[in-house]
């Protein structure tokens, strides 16, 4: 007894030595970024933000950013022309699927479980997502998206049903956690053919009458599917997948408030359920930018590029790395140089808001800003706001009423700023990412425009410190005719959600 209690006690010195040498750790690369994050964030392209600041855009210039895209021959489909295939008259079973991922990465797993249930002939169980690991939020499908409408939408395709019936009720996340299950298909291989699952879920649904997919982001092909299914995909997309009443209400609010600013927060108080958007009507309603700048300190480190905070920045971002992903981040055997001239340096918010100067947007210019924590803080923030000093973001927009709503729960967040980049005149995105995929997707599929940065001219122009502003104005505007919604077919391979033309268009 004395020895298994010495060995007890040995076992759990040793534990409490680790656990302790990861905290110290952690508090080490809080405290060196953090640090790093205080410390005074000067411009990196000094030169360029000064000729920025002052610059004065051509009235000619202004109204052609802000007109909107000209009819490229191709529209959503006639709903009349694509009819349904019928439902089965029975139903082979029913068909979970676990969604991991942030909100958009789930989104296109929802659009293809969908898919797989009608290539199944199953029945599907509204999707379950998963704990977001990196921002604790555990919303359900129904406290994001509107269940009623999904189900209503798609009733003649597919048979979808809240919750699983009493004698399925044991097929849980809990119950696929304990052990292996018979029902659990965990080896869906990325990119699965119509045929593969077929082959393999099919048998288990016959065979249990259930079957449970997990992991499923990207677990069915882009390619070589029926045309039906590839509809469904988008009708799924595009159609059923509407976000719950309260966030749309609160979007429209906020749009409201960004066309038309004398309408004050302040004078809507808490009532913004209650609040007319008829100003949308209003002639005089501006217009306004919605720039989603994904720059958090997990991307900043990843990248391993060098943002200009000097060494203690880089020596936090390197410790993070270290601890987050054990330095095993492929970047790292690049230069900063190389990075940016390749184009792998996410834009910083002082650079994002050159490009924008550069592009043709004035300091008049209302700006929504669509993004989670900005790494560096405020101080990184000044220079954008020095460019464009009417940006707003969501607390700028919001009564504190409004804000309890939403407030700690990242796919809500999320969700807000996708629901208002649908609305605005144009969306930017900083660097490429799920977001950035879903919204160029979406606004194609509706014909808005959408500027697409050139992330590699951008890196290259950044590396010249002699440019001079006219020379870097030319360059940016030549290296974006091409790149503010000009519709892109898809090719093999590359996702129906960011490229909806051909499968989810037809030529007007």
């Amino acid at each position: 007894m004395t020895m298994e209690l010495g060995f007890l006690c040995r076992g759990t010195t040793t534990l409490v030595v680790v656990f302790l040498s990861l905290f110290i750790c952690f508090i080490h690369v809080s405290s060196s970024s953090m640090y790093s994050e205080l410390n005074p964030i000067k411009p990196r392209h000094s030169r360029l933000l000064r000729s920025a600041v002052q610059r004065e855009t051509p009235t000619s210039q202004l109204s052609e950013i802000w007109t909107p895209l000209e009819n490229q021959g191709w529209k959503p489909c006639d709903e009349s022309i694509i009819k349904p295939t019928a439902l089965p008259e029975k139903s082979e079973g029913y068909i979970q699927v676990f969604l991991d991922g942030g909100l958009n990465q789930q989104r296109m797993g929802i659009c293809d479980a969908v898919a797989v249930a009608k290539i199944l002939n199953a029945t599907l169980v509204i999707p379950y997502l998963e704990l977001n690991p990196v921002w604790k939020d555990s919303s359900s499908f129904e406290d994001i998206f509107d269940v009623d409408h999904f189900i209503d939408v798609l009733k003649d395709d597919v048979s979808i049903v809240k919750e699983l019936p009493e004698e399925y009720s044991w097929s849980s996340r809990e119950y696929y956690a304990l052990a292996i299950r018979d029902t659990r298909i965990k080896a869906a291989p990325v990119h699965a053919t119509a045929n593969w699952y077929i082959e393999n879920v099919l048998p288990v649904l016959q065979s249990y009458g259930i079957a449970a997919i997990s992991p499923f982001s990207h677990r069915l092909s882009f390619d070589n599917l029926p045309m039906d299914i590839q509809h469904l995909r988008c009708k799924v997309n595009f159609q059923a997948l509407v976000f719950v009443p309260h966030i749309r209400a609160l979007g429209d609010a906020l749009v409201s408030r960004l066309r038309n600013p004398q309408r004050s927060t302040e004078e809507m108080g808490s009532n913004y359920l209650q609040e007319v958007t008829d100003a949308d009507d209003n002639k005089n309603a501006g217009k306004f930018v919605v720039l989603h700048l994904r720059f958090d300190k997990d991307m900043a480190a990843h990248s391993a590029c060098d943002f200009g905070g000097g060494k203690a920045e880089k020596l936090a971002l390197a410790k993070y790395r270290q601890v987050i992903w054990q330095g095993r981040v492929l970047n790292s055997q690049f230069t900063d140089e190389e990075l940016r001239s390749q184009g792998r340096c996410p834009m910083t918010p002082e650079e994002v808001g050159l490009l924008l100067a550069a592009l043709g947007f004035d300091n008049s210019t209302r700006l929504y800003l669509a993004s989670h924590k900005v790494y560096g803080g405020g101080a990184r923030i000044s220079t954008l706001k020095q460019l464009f000093p009417l940006m707003e973001d969501k607390k700028s927009l919001t009564s504190p009423f409004e804000r309890t709503l939403i407030k700690g729960k990242a796919s809500l967040l999320a969700a807000l700023d996708y629901y208002i980049s649908m609305h605005s005149d144009i969306f930017i995105s900083a660097s490429p990412g799920n977001m950035h995929n879903a919204l160029v997707g979406h606004r194609s599929y509706l014909n808005l425009k959408t500027i697409r940065p050139n992330m590699q001219l951008m890196g290259q122009l950044f590396l010249n410190k002699t440019m001079e502003w006219s020379e870097f104005e030319h360059a940016v505007v030549e290296g974006h005719e091409n790149r503010q919604g000009q519709l892109r077919l898809r090719k093999p391979k590359q996702s129906i959600y960011t490229y909806p033309a051909p499968d989810c268009m037809c030529q007007a």
